[in-house]
């Protein structure tokens, strides 16, 4: 794999800078999750988990097909075809636990869960903050920088403009 360029940090990319916008995004939620799942009360916790499995079922299910139709074959093309297949599997690994969470998660919105269904959910958002923490680190060490390389103006342009149709 190349060495990431020196703009590792702000993408120069539209297409990167909009994928970079949603991982800030999902930390800083997955932040506030984390705080209501160490310091924070049953209450505190249902009213986060909503919104996040809104964004979860919906945000994160759009991104990953974007990066695996549209960026994972640019990578493959520019012989950095390991990166992108470790990607799509942890794609398939955090989608697992989306999976898993969404009925507790909807539960929990309507009313507090008892404890087995508790602890279950407690357990499902710290492996997707393990998961999905690690992840975009990877994507923003190694995929972004990379497709701020390997993408011309128009590929970007037409690459954004679609992400953003959705």
């Amino acid at each position: 794999m190349r060495e990431p360029s020196h703009h590792a940090m702000t993408p120069s990319r539209q297409v990167c800078r909009s994928l970079d916008e949603e991982h800030r995004a999902l930390l800083e939620m997955l932040g506030r999750v984390e705080q209501a799942l160490v310091r924070g009360t049953a209450a505190d916790l249902a009213r986060l988990v909503g919104p996040l499995q809104h964004h979860l079922e919906h945000e994160v299910g759009r991104h990953f097909d974007f990066e695996e139709q549209q960026l994972f074959p640019l990578m493959a093309d520019a012989g950095d075809g390991d990166m992108a297949a470790l990607l799509t599997e942890e794609h398939g690994h955090i989608r697992a636990v989306v999976a898993e969470l969404a009925p507790l998660a909807r539960a929990a919105t309507v009313e507090a869960l008892a404890p087995p269904a508790a602890t279950l959910l407690k357990q499902l958002l710290l492996e997707l903050l393990e998961r999905q923490v690690s992840h975009i680190q990877k994507e923003t060490m190694a995929l972004l920088p990379l497709l701020d390389d390997l993408l011309d103006e128009e590929t970007d342009r037409r690459l954004a403009f679609e992400y953003a149709a959705g």
